[in-house]
């Protein structure tokens, strides 16, 4: 097994022939999608499994046993549900008495598809926001095929109308958001913005717009530049404080202050998560950070770090910060939440959650407790999330594992320092696939450099270590993402129902262990990713757990640029690819819709510098005609208005000029996400399995 050969330089000033396809609604360019879909349908639904791995997905995805998760606002809990009869899905509350039994009551407030349908709209879910104190009005948020770009309305929740204009708030279609000042207030934020959008496309400003005036005369109270990521707005309606995050780039945001005398900046680094909470900001650093207290002593804070000060100290540059985390080589911050009276921090240790609740306490001290072993976390993913974090300790709990599925409780905190969490459990989905026979190891490879790369093993016990497994690699390794265990009943009834393994690699550029785990696979070491991936594919065939031949690998947006080079890069090391929303054109990525918000993360492909490390890892440019590629399977949405769906195009396009073996499929709907109902979704995640089982298992 090789890797790939230098290339020659890619000559920029030659015509990219399949340009066209970026063209994304173009008659000549969906006829070419149509073309190539009906084939790939035509020839995957004849398969003989295809009909019960769809059917089955579609059974998981639309079960009425699963979890209703929700959230409180007021006397409420307010969730959406989608379900066979509702694919686009409802919008719903019922009471906390109604919520703990097995059959709660719910009071529809939206109905998206009854809208989708008197509309001829193909709507899709955003969210709603509820008005406080009142509850009394939501702001609904939608959007046309699942784009990011949406629309917002006014829902009046006492009779459930829409508040029509010039009364009621409401935003055309476009990346942006309206959020709640007061009843007569909203921040509006917009891409349609008189202003203009960022160059990634997102909105300028933020305008202060009052109830009954025109949306042209409402007050700008920011402007970032054209250059950019994006403006974004925050408001608490409980303390009044309303706080403007500038996204300059992809790593690096100011936050601000939003005063009577404009927006005043929080002084912590650039590079740094800011979250601010009643009287406190908690600080979240990706790189080392020396601070200067009082009395002039300087201290050193790690990247990783989580630090925590009083709001108004902060502002006044007088603070004296306080961790309440710190990482090791083997540890990383995952999330927080606040309650009415504690911090709560979620990390990783060797890729395993841990829980702590950190208190404050008196002069600006803090106190920590593990509430791991309390809340029986084991080995598996918890996500934890205040219930209400103005006025209650209490959190929503969140557990799921490769094999265990999802569990909903309340964990009731105390509000003294010394903390005691009293687990309520309140929801259970069963069991969408059988695990019996099954297990899950984690194992660790060995990179190109040395380093050890984690990854999840889930498959049947006493596996024969002969190389004759069907076996799928599965990984991502950007923007800080970690993978971690999660019941996947898509995976669980697609592929390990037939016995077959599925594993999910830790690779560089993840946040297996935080900022410096992603840091080591940025922009020139982005290499670095893809040699962890191979490693593990390497690693799998080396223990006899699987065959070059019987072995596959998936991946998503960045996961889908992971893949593509594994298509390019390193053929030889497996069977099929499926690869699916991806970039893979990197060359003119940062030109596509969102693409310019990344180059923080691969870098800009206009500096001859960077392009000589870009084209190395660029998918599209690095194919060579003179080298075999395995069977790929590539699909993406027209509606992606994130990663454009030229990258999936072009790239079938090319492998068909070149008489590879490529399968592609596109779908009309269903944005980043690649789908929108149910059906759409069984018949994604249908299609890509049942490619894997024609390829990999004979």
């Amino acid at each position: 097994m090789t890797d790939a050969p230098a290339q020659p330089p890619h000559d920029r000033t030659a015509t990219d022939p399949h340009r066209w396809l970026e063209e994304v609604e173009s008659g000549a360019a969906l006829d070419w999608v149509t073309l190539r879909g009906t084939a790939a349908e035509d020839r995957l639904r004849a398969h003989h499994l295809f009909a019960p791995v769809h059917a089955g997905l579609r059974e998981a995805l639309e079960a009425a046993d699963r979890i209703p998760l929700v959230s409180q606002v007021g006397d409420h809990l307010y969730g959406f549900w989608t379900d066979a009869e509702h694919p686009r899905g409802v919008w719903r509350r019922t009471s906390w008495e109604s919520y703990r039994t097995e059959d709660p009551t719910w009071e529809v407030l939206v109905d998206v598809d009854a809208l989708a349908r008197d509309e001829d709209t193909p709507w899709v879910w955003q969210g709603a926001s509820v008005l406080r104190p009142t509850h009394d009005r939501a702001l609904v948020h939608l959007s046309r095929g699942g784009a990011d770009a949406g629309t917002t309305r006014e829902l009046d929740l006492t009779t459930g109308r829409w508040v029509p204009a010039p009364e009621g708030f409401a935003k055309a279609e476009a990346k942006g958001r309206l959020v709640w000042r007061d009843r007569d207030h909203v921040y509006l934020t917009s891409a349609a913005d008189p202003t203009g959008a960022t160059r990634s496309g997102y909105p300028r400003s933020a305008r202060l717009w009052e109830r009954g005036t025109a949306v042209e005369q409402a007050e700008v109270v920011h402007t970032v530049d054209k250059s950019d990521l994006g403006l974004f707005v925050e408001h608490d309606q409980h303390t009044g404080l309303t706080l403007l995050r500038r996204a300059i780039a992809f790593y690096a945001e100011e936050t601000l202050v939003l005063g009577d005398d404009g927006p005043v900046r929080v002084p912590v680094p650039v590079s740094a998560d800011a979250s601010v909470h009643q009287k406190h900001v908690a600080v979240r650093l990706r790189e080392d950070w020396t601070t200067s207290s009082v009395d002039r002593q300087e201290t050193t804070w790690a990247q990783g770090s989580l630090l925590v000060a009083p709001l108004a100290d902060v502002v006044a540059g007088r603070a004296e910060w306080v961790a309440v985390f710190v990482p090791d080589e083997r540890s990383a911050l995952v999330d927080l939440t606040w309650t009415a009276s504690h911090l709560v921090t979620s990390a990783l240790v060797d890729v395993r959650h841990t829980v702590r609740v950190h208190s404050p306490g008196p002069e600006g001290t803090w106190s920590s407790e593990d509430l791991t072993a309390s809340l029986d976390v084991g080995l598996r993913t918890v996500s934890v999330s205040a219930v209400d974090a103005h006025t209650s300790d209490d959190l929503w709990l969140v557990t799921t594992g490769f094999l265990q599925p999802m569990e909903l409780s309340v964990a009731h905190l105390g509000a003294d320092a010394s903390v005691t969490a009293l687990v309520e459990p309140l929801k259970a989905a069963p069991a969408r696939f059988d695990a019996s026979g099954l297990e899950v190891s984690q194992h660790w490879a060995t990179s190109a450099d040395g380093t050890r790369v984690p990854y999840w093993q889930v498959g049947p016990a006493g596996l024969p270590l002969d190389g004759s497994t069907p076996t799928v690699l599965h990984g991502y390794g950007g923007f800080e993402h970690a993978l971690t265990p999660a019941y996947d009943p898509i995976v669980g009834r697609a592929w390990l129902a037939h016995g077959h393994v599925h594993v999910v690699a830790g690779i560089r550029g993840g946040g297996e262990f935080g900022p410096r785990w992603h840091r080591a696979a940025l922009g020139p070491e982005r290499h670095r990713a893809y040699e962890d991936f191979v490693a593990v594919a390497r690693d799998l065939v080396a223990r006899g757990v699987t065959s070059v031949e019987r072995l596959g690998c998936t991946g998503r947006s960045n996961g889908g640029l992971l893949v593509g080079n594994m298509l390019t890069g390193y053929p030889e090391d497996f069977g099929a690819v499926v690869c699916q929303v991806p970039l893979l054109d990197m060359e003119r990525y940062h030109l596509l819709l969102a693409g310019a918000s990344w180059m923080a993360e691969y870098g800009d492909p206009d500096d001859p510098e960077q392009w000589e490390w870009l084209r190395t890892y660029s998918p599209y440019q690095r194919l060579d005609p003179q080298r075999p590629t395995p069977p790929v399977y590539l699909a993406t949405s027209t509606r992606d208005d994130r990663v454009h769906p030229g990258h999936a195009r072009k790239m079938a396009a090319l492998l068909e000029e070149h008489g590879r073996d490529v399968t592609y499929w596109e779908n009309t709907e269903g944005g980043h996400g690649g789908a929108s109902t149910a059906e759409q979704w069984a018949t994604w995640h249908a299609l890509a399995w049942t490619f894997l089982h024609e390829r990999l298992a004979g």
